[in-house]
């Protein structure tokens, strides 16, 4: 495997940071002890545990309005998988790659296969894009594309799921993600039983397609850019698709695809009950879907999600296996260092969440103690687990301080030097 940062640079910010590191993992691991917590235990968990990051998310995103193209952006998926090495390297949190098509299409997926193994990176869930139009297709899905009134253009949003399954079958995924943008913005427009109706029959042509191996996740969205009714827009319709399809249609949870206030973890937990859960795009968000970085606005929604989880794990919840994957755009910061540092918070939540007194929750839930119950959760919440993430990263042979390391190594300059510079321009959410 061949890493994208010299092992001088990341043994020298090691060193600076390593006594300091376990003088403070010594320290949390007596104050855990005494809460009957055993700290390697759960360093164990959280060195194991790995979040995909999105091809997409390495590059600038933009809004509506404008994007402005930041310095050595990728050119192509395989500048793109190198930017997700250097994530992978430091952090050793995010083994996987998610890809988006046909923004990664490549005309030979061997050569994309190699790069990926060449750099330690697996390839994580298939994404299909008929949300927007590609270069030369022969029809638009500018009115939706699975559930779209023509039986061609149906026909060809299919077409291209399928694509995704035989490119993701090349290079080792399991699991294929769809998200349609499909819906109306005028009351009247669609008709919501019909509309409905073509994208379940199309979805099944797409799950007929499935490996026997693989999964099909679908993903809700309240809104955008369908603003006045949304195809697939809530966790209970999600659920209905995932149950018409079959065993190997789950729903997928996207933190930042609901309404304001809405209880996701009970969501999340209602999903894990009835052996629909398929997994997360992490993001965080303020107003709506604001794919801001994971754990930026709302971190204590984040824990209560892992909650869960780990609720789930711990019980050993019957078809519990959930994906998890980042989904972000980046607008005013460096990507990989939005990518390090949500993949951290991904961990950070895991790891507070494993030290939640599961035992004491259960009895003040039983005695109907609302102060003591929010009181054990806020106890796990308020734990500083840093020096346990740090850990798990230094004896994987990644960063103490991923961010710090990654400015010390000059590899966005160095980039910036090798790949051309990118005209700004109109709006566009990736």
């Amino acid at each position: 495997m061949s890493t994208m940062i010299g092992k001088s640079v990341l043994d020298a910010e090691n060193e600076r940071r390593e006594k300091a590191l376990r003088d403070d993992y010594a320290s949390l691991g007596e104050r855990l002890s005494r809460r009957g917590i055993d700290i390697e235990a759960i360093k164990r968990k959280v060195a194991a545990y790995g979040v995909a990051v999105p091809s997409w998310g390495v590059g600038t995103g933009g809004t509506r309005f404008a994007r402005f193209p930041g310095k050595g952006e990728p050119r192509n998926i395989f500048d793109k998988l190198e930017d997700c090495a250097i994530i992978q390297q430091l952090t050793r949190a995010t083994p996987n790659v998610s890809l988006h098509i046909p923004w990664d299409k490549v005309s030979d997926i061997s050569e994309l296969r190699q790069k990926g193994a060449a750099l330690g990176l697996g390839f994580d869930a298939m994404n299909s894009n008929t949300f927007s139009d590609a270069p030369g297709q022969a029809h638009s899905y500018k009115f939706g594309s699975l559930s779209h009134s023509d039986a061609a253009t149906r026909a060809q949003a299919v077409e291209h799921n399928l694509e995704c399954i035989d490119i993701g079958r090349q290079l080792g995924s399991k699991a294929l993600t769809v998200w349609v943008g499909d819906g109306s913005n005028f009351p009247g427009q669609s008709n919501f039983t019909k509309s409905f109706e073509r994208y379940l029959e199309a979805m099944k042509a797409v799950y007929a397609a499935l490996p026997e191996d693989w999964r099909v996740f679908t993903e809700h969205k309240m809104f955008e850019p369908a603003f006045y009714s949304t195809v697939v827009q809530d966790w209970g319709t999600n659920y209905l698709i995932a149950q018409e399809l079959g065993p190997k249609a789950f729903c997928l949870v996207d933190l930042g695809h609901h309404a304001p206030n809405v209880n996701i973890e009970m969501i999340v937990a209602r999903l894990i009950q009835f052996k629909k859960l398929g997994g997360f795009h992490f993001n965080d968000s303020k107003y709506g879907d604001d794919d801001l970085d994971t754990g930026s606005i709302d971190p204590y929604r984040l824990f209560l999600v892992f909650n869960e989880l780990v609720d789930a794990e711990t019980r050993g919840a019957e078809g519990f296996d959930p994906a998890h994957m980042l989904d972000q755009s980046h607008n005013v910061t460096d990507p990989i260092e939005s990518l390090m540092t949500s993949a951290m918070e991904v961990c950070r939540a895991y790891a507070q969440a494993l030290i939640v007194d599961r035992a004491a929750l259960d009895g003040f839930q039983q005695e109907n103690d609302a102060l003591m119950a929010t009181e054990t959760l806020k106890a796990a919440f308020r734990t500083d687990v840093e020096p346990i993430l740090a850990m798990a990263r230094l004896e994987g042979g990644g960063a103490i301080a991923p961010v710090a390391t990654y400015r010390a190594s000059g590899y966005r300059a160095k980039v910036a030097g090798e790949r051309p510079a990118v005209a700004g321009g109109g709006g566009g959410i990736v």
